[in-house]
């Protein structure tokens, strides 16, 4: 016991230390601009730790290169974190990071809180493994979360894209407004659609940068309507007539999968009937006849 207290004094000794390292030499920074720009204005205490980063995610960072990982693992990585909606560079790293952190924050938990004395190898174990893919369970939850959203709202998307291109906007600029107007409405699939927007202004070609939407969003419906703007682009059919179709099918294939769950209740009505309300009824019916028969019984057997 003396031993893990120790261990764990020191870890938190030199995780302290390195992030007063940091701090100090946020601060050196910030005295050698105020040499150098005499007029500006001090800054607090406060200003001066959210300026410079110092922050949760500023220390998991750090940690980035703690655990070896190769180009293809990062690649899969930030295209995940992408998907996510994350798309700093930074994230990368404190994605990474937080698979080090976390592990070694639970087992600090463990042994502070005692847990970790009833089965040592297994609490520490649970605690790593926990630590470690905790944040790869999280960032799948966030990116289907966040997949099932663009789902439900591309039928409005294309609805408002509809009518733009049918007052006479091209796609291009449809699809600018339909990002402006609907940001609240849709903030993910708008800020999809204004990534689009972005990559045509920085002259990428419209086929790429929708290809790219459906390679962002892994969203099946987003795939099929890609693949229906490009073969409408390529044999020249009409784009709004295209849009209409595709947002109808998405309209039908929704009513189609409520009424699929909607068949689906009564098949999973089964176990809650049979291993909570069944045994309820019986008791409640069967309960008093079965008092009335042992009550019977005992009265024979004393006879």
């Amino acid at each position: 016991m003396g031993l893990s207290i120790l261990a764990f004094a020191v870890l938190f000794l030199l995780i302290a230390s390195g992030g007063l390292l940091l701090f100090y030499r946020e601060a050196m920074l910030q005295r050698i601009s105020e040499v150098i720009n005499p007029g500006s204005k001090p800054k607090t205490l406060l200003s001066s730790i959210q300026q410079s980063g110092f922050s949760i995610g500023g220390v998991v960072e750090h940690f980035d290169n703690v655990i070896p990982k190769s180009q293809a693992e990062v690649s899969v990585v930030k295209q995940r974190l992408i998907r996510a909606g994350y798309r700093k560079e930074s994230t990368v790293k404190i994605f990474n990071g937080s698979k080090f952190v976390i592990p070694i924050v639970l087992c600090i938990a463990s042994l502070v809180s005692g847990v970790g004395a009833m089965s040592p190898f297994f609490v520490y174990a649970v605690c790593l493994g926990v630590g470690y893919l905790g944040p790869d369970f999280w960032l799948g939850r966030k990116i289907k979360k966040r997949q099932g959203k663009i789902r439900r709202g591309l039928p409005d998307v294309l609805d408002l894209l509809v009518i733009c291109i049918e007052a006479g906007l091209s796609l291009d600029q449809g699809t600018v407004r339909t990002s402006e107007e609907l940001a609240h409405a849709q903030p993910e699939l708008c800020d999809e659609l204004h990534v689009v927007v972005l990559e045509q202004r920085a002259g990428r070609p419209r086929q790429d940068t929708w290809k790219h939407l459906s390679e962002r969003t892994d969203v099946d419906c987003v795939r099929n309507l890609v693949s229906m703007l490009i073969q409408a682009e390529q044999f020249g059919t009409s784009i709004g007539k295209t849009l209409r179709t595709h947002s109808d099918t998405l309209r039908t294939q929704r009513i189609q999968q409520v009424e699929e769950a909607a068949a689906k209740t009564t098949i999973k009505l089964i176990f809650p009937l049979v291993f909570f309300i069944f045994p309820s009824l019986f008791l409640v019916t069967l309960g008093p006849a079965i008092i009335i028969m042992m009550d019977s019984f005992k009265q024979m057997f004393k006879n």
